[in-house]
């Protein structure tokens, strides 16, 4: 477990460095049938923390319950080296679903703040893009490319099996993460004409600008952050991580906002809501969102 006075410190230094940056307008209250689209989305994503043998088979109890209509297709993952995932149809939402477990706050922040938070370049063999200036948080990299290849073949697969070309990655903490470089990696191999959506929940920030800004042009995203959750404002902005469009947070109020741009400081959204350690509460990391918590059971 690191230091959590330094950590503080840390973010306390982002902030300042970021103090004069002007907030953004429009930040608009989601509605509640705007809030209850995302709830199929967010029950995927609590059951990708169930082990593949339980979402092969769909049989997890709450989560798998949550999305009758789901025919999975592959799953993997150890839940300790590569985390958990799962590749299927949805046939209510039709769309091919691949989700990615998570971490909770005490596992993840580590990872947030050892040596893995170096930005590095993206894979050239799995991401073939133009713009060599992206770089990603080594640690985020690194997990997401031990199932890369995985994923790819039972997104393709299901999409074969179902006759569709809509896919939706989800995922929550480390798994937001991986979903959100699954997101950058599929399309560069999957047919031209498939259709891709992102949700995820307690997203951190995964690279430098010019990733967040490749991700603003090429992902379509939707990343929800809840109240006092701190993981989506590590690892901070002073060493060089953005976070891109699409931010939803959730306030102590329990309203859903928009909160548009990258980063968006006023204080109705989660870098100006969190603007430190000291002020944030790990506890919000698993949920509620809008009633579920992140988990299998």
């Amino acid at each position: 477990m690191p230091d959590l006075g330094s950590l503080a410190a840390v973010v306390l230094v982002a902030e300042i460095v970021d103090a004069s940056a002007p907030a953004k307008q429009n930040i608009t209250v989601l509605t509640t049938p705007e809030i209850e689209s995302y709830t199929p989305y967010t029950n995927h994503a609590s059951t990708a923390y169930c082990t593949p043998a339980e979402t092969f088979a769909w049989n997890c109890g709450r989560p798998c319950d949550a999305n009758p209509s789901f025919r999975p297709v592959a799953s993997g993952g150890d839940g300790g080296d590569v985390q958990f995932w799962f590749v299927g149809y949805d046939a209510a939402l039709d769309t091919v679903i691949a989700a990615h477990q998570g971490t909770d706050a005490a596992k993840i922040i580590p990872l947030l703040t050892d040596g893995d938070l170096f930005l590095v370049e993206l894979d050239p063999d799995l991401y073939p893009v133009s713009n060599t200036s992206i770089r990603v948080h080594e640690g985020f990299r690194d997990a997401q490319a031990k199932t890369a290849k995985e994923i790819l073949s039972a997104v393709g697969q299901s999409m074969s099996k179902y006759d569709t070309k809509s896919v939706t990655l989800v995922g929550h903490s480390l798994g937001a993460a991986i979903a959100l470089l699954d997101s950058v990696y599929l399309p560069l191999w999957l047919p031209t004409g498939t259709t891709f959506k992102t949700i995820t929940y307690g997203l951190p920030r995964v690279g430098n600008h010019e990733f967040a800004d490749y991700v603003d042009t090429n992902v379509n995203l939707i990343h929800i952050g809840n109240k006092r959750d701190p993981i989506p404002t590590l690892p901070p902005k002073v060493l060089h991580f953005a976070q891109p469009f699409g931010e939803v947070h959730i306030q102590d109020s329990g309203d859903w906002v928009a909160c548009p741009g990258q980063d968006n400081p006023s204080k109705e959204c989660i870098v100006g809501d969190v603007p430190s350690f000291l002020d944030s509460d790990t506890t919000n990391h698993p949920g509620p969102y809008n009633g579920i918590m992140m988990g299998c059971r």
